[in-house]
């Protein structure tokens, strides 16, 4: 049976402030999988955030993206796994293999450990901006190669844009967990999202989650927003 709509859907609460945070989160409370905690509230509020945010129920998806070498990213995961309703955490897989490998050891093996997510390219990239850093190949190549990697360091999945989705898909199975920022409905700005696609395109592509910020959250009736969104998927599910 597939999975209930609400349960793909996360909700990014990119705010300076928690009281901002906890306002959404207290108008979308029932109808999304997860909340997303990502750098700009992190930095603002630190822990607190997570321990407040995790009361209204769904889980926590902490984003912040370590990259650094092992030791530190390994001691960044397990302080992570520690906060109340962390649901997915996440690491840079450009930091490389050993680096994941310790990221997965700090997590432990409990069966109600987050699960732990490898970035593979940003969604705000292309093949322009790649190459201006160093990296060949266009990004579906590289996020493909990326996910194997984190695969191969047993990872339980990977943060991709919708446009590499059904390739990840292909080569690392449903056991896999593939989750998508850069899902923006059809009649919404792109923003600063160079790779984007519609809920519904996401998850026929093969994504287990979709993210999406402002969206739900920049929306009249944010709580409305979600419930179409949710439709949208729940219409994509169908045979």
């Amino acid at each position: 049976m597939a999975p209930k709509s609400r349960s793909q859907l996360i909700v990014a609460l990119d705010f300076d402030r928690l009281a901002e945070a906890e306002s959404m989160a207290l108008r979308l409370a029932g109808v999304v999988a997860m909340f997303k905690i990502g750098s700009q509230l992190f930095t603002a509020e630190g822990p607190r955030a997570v321990e407040r945010l995790s009361r209204f129920g769904p889980g926590i998806f902490l984003d912040l993206k370590f990259h650094d070498i092992p030791n530190t990213v390994a001691g960044a995961v397990a302080a992570a796994a520690r906060l109340p309703g962390i649901k997915l955490v996440n690491v840079h897989a450009l930091g490389g293999a050993e680096m994941m490998r310790a990221a997965r050891q700090a997590l432990g093996r409990g069966a109600q450990r987050p699960k732990l997510l490898a970035v593979t390219i940003l969604t705000s990239l292309d093949a322009a901006a790649l190459r201006h850093v160093g990296i060949q190949g266009g990004p579906e190549v590289r996020a493909l190669a990326l996910a194997r990697l984190a695969k191969s360091c047993g990872l339980d999945g990977v943060v991709a844009s919708p446009k590499e989705a059904a390739v990840i898909r292909r080569a690392c199975r449903r056991n896999f967990l593939i989750v998508v920022p850069g899902v923006r409905p059809a009649l919404a700005g792109k923003d600063d999202q160079a790779r984007v696609a519609t809920p519904g395109e996401a998850i026929r592509a093969g994504a287990d989650y979709v993210v999406i910020g402002r969206p739900i959250t920049g929306a009249p009736d944010p709580r409305a927003a979600a419930e179409a969104i949710n439709a949208e998927i729940a219409a994509a599910l169908l045979p």
